[in-house]
């Protein structure tokens, strides 16, 4: 079965992660098990958009024009169903913004430690998130004796979709202190890059040893050696040992520039549709970077991809410091005012459930679809009719 290349740029490319899933399926099942939450991403990516989920027919009543409308899988994981989640997420983070730079920097899971998180996926995570907020947090209450403002959000991908677990941190330029005072940070750099990996390395592998001592660490397949405690205290050894990577970035201009930067790794899923190059039926052609392209099976791209499924109803964007739930009225109130920055305007706060933006609103705004004028004869006349929902049976996952 061969597809027609994906057009960059184009709404609906005409090649999609999903029909790669399809074409794949049987062969990734003969030859992989994966586990509950890849195979609910699995399903979510494979039905997304069909008939199996039901939709509605919108029916132009000037022209009698058709047009099926299938109902999205919602799931985080999926390509497609991002941009109107991301769209209302980005809205109501806004009002949290300060009027400041904010600094990048990036926080990486060593390679020695990939495997247990492997097996550890929700423990892990948790650590990584955990001890990369802390020490950024931490360095602010030594460094410029403030409390920072940080968002953190959990990737675990490369753009070859091999697993690299790292956090992306936002990160305020100064903090507020104990008196309700603004302490600004540097204006090129936040914090010596080398005294943060220092300091990560020491929080996550202290509380590694702790989750070891506790028995919270499943030592399973390809890290059962380490459920003997001298092969354990080796690999803390070696880990101490070695340089850990820690990236800053340039500082961002604005709030602006970090509103739009959240908009573009907030609700990033391993893979885009617009990435992908073709498909002949057996090898998947995808965009990396730098103008580059990867090759690889149908079946190892399905593998890579699912290796990236979050466990069930885990939060991978976390806000600590000023940015905290319980700080938003409070301490952010007071950094701003230092800021003499004005308060969030009516529109940003949050809106009456009536006069919220409709996913009718945001569809148009972000792609430009009017789905309330019909697209053969321009009229205002769609009348909508719902759609049975198609329920799965045991074969399912059988595309045939």
């Amino acid at each position: 079965m061969a597809l027609c290349p994906a057009r960059p740029g184009q709404a609906r490319p005409h090649l999609e992660v999903a029909d790669i899933f399809r074409a794949a399926a049987a062969a990734f099942r003969a030859r992989y098990v994966p586990t509950r939450d890849q195979l609910k991403v699995f399903f979510a990516i494979l039905l997304c958009r069909t008939a199996r989920l039901g939709g509605h027919l919108d029916v132009c009543k000037a022209c009698g024009h058709e047009t099926p409308a299938y109902n999205s899988c919602r799931n985080r994981h999926c390509p497609k169903c991002q941009g109107l989640a991301q769209a209302r997420w980005l809205e109501q983070r806004r009002q949290r913004l300060l009027p400041t730079k904010y600094f990048h920097v990036v926080f990486t899971l060593p390679q020695e430690l990939r495997a247990l998180a492997r097996h550890n996926l929700k423990t892990m995570y948790d650590l990584l998130l955990a001890c990369a907020a802390r020490t950024l947090l931490d360095f602010g209450r030594t460094r410029l004796h403030a409390e920072l403002g940080v968002t953190c959000v959990l990737h675990t991908w490369t753009r070859e979709l091999r697993y690299h677990p790292h956090v992306h941190c936002i990160v305020t330029a100064g903090g507020l202190d104990d008196h309700g005072h603004w302490i600004p940070a540097r204006s090129r750099f936040l914090f010596p890059v080398v005294a943060m990996a220092t300091v990560f390395r020491g929080k996550l592998l202290e509380d590694l040893a702790r989750l070891r001592k506790r028995q919270k660490l499943t030592l399973e397949g390809n890290c059962a050696d380490l459920a003997v405690p001298a092969k354990f205290a080796q690999l803390l050894s070696r880990l101490y040992r070695k340089a850990w990577v820690v990236y800053a970035k340039q500082p961002f201009g604005g709030p602006e520039q970090v509103f739009a930067y959240l908009g573009r790794y907030t609700h990033r899923v391993g893979i885009s549709n617009q990435r992908l190059v073709s498909f002949d039926g057996d090898d998947v052609c995808f965009r990396t970077k730098h103008g580059k392209t990867t090759t690889i099976s149908a079946v190892e791209f399905v593998r890579r991809l699912l290796l990236h499924a979050l466990p069930a109803h885990f939060v991978k964007i976390r806000h600590v410091g000023l940015v905290a739930a319980a700080n938003v009225g409070t301490k952010l109130e007071t950094a701003r005012g230092c800021l003499q920055a004005p308060a969030p305007d009516e529109v940003s706060q949050p809106l009456p459930a009536p006069t919220r933006p409709s996913w009718q609103d945001l569809l148009l705004a972000l792609t430009g679809i009017n789905v309330s004028v019909c697209p053969a004869c321009g009229e205002r006349a769609i009348e909508r009719r719902m759609l049975p929902v198609h329920h799965l049976g045991s074969g399912a996952l059988d595309t045939s």
